[in-house]
């Protein structure tokens, strides 16, 4: 997946800003981002401070790896089941 160009703290300045009344097209074109990143970090992080999003962050990085670990276990458990399956 793609990384982002900004970071949680500029993230968070730029949702500050539109709170504070700054016209959403224009924090768009100063940034240098288009108003669906805009609207996508503000419904995922509005409300948040940083270290709420940085929480947030590392709970869904601690989610992949366990995913990646259960999808691992489950493919070995199958590989186990078939080997035992066949006929000697």
């Amino acid at each position: 997946m793609k990384k982002s160009k900004y970071s949680d703290a500029q993230i968070m300045a730029i949702l500050k800003q539109a709170e504070n009344g700054a016209p959403v097209s224009e924090l768009c074109r100063e940034h240098g981002m288009s108003s669906a990143s805009f609207y996508k970090w503000r419904s995922k992080y509005g409300g948040m401070d940083a270290s709420l999003m940085a929480r947030m962050k590392e709970l869904d990085e601690e989610n992949k790896r366990l995913k990646k670990m259960h999808a691992e276990k489950s493919m070995q458990n199958d590989l186990l089941k078939e080997a035992l399956r066949k006929k000697w």
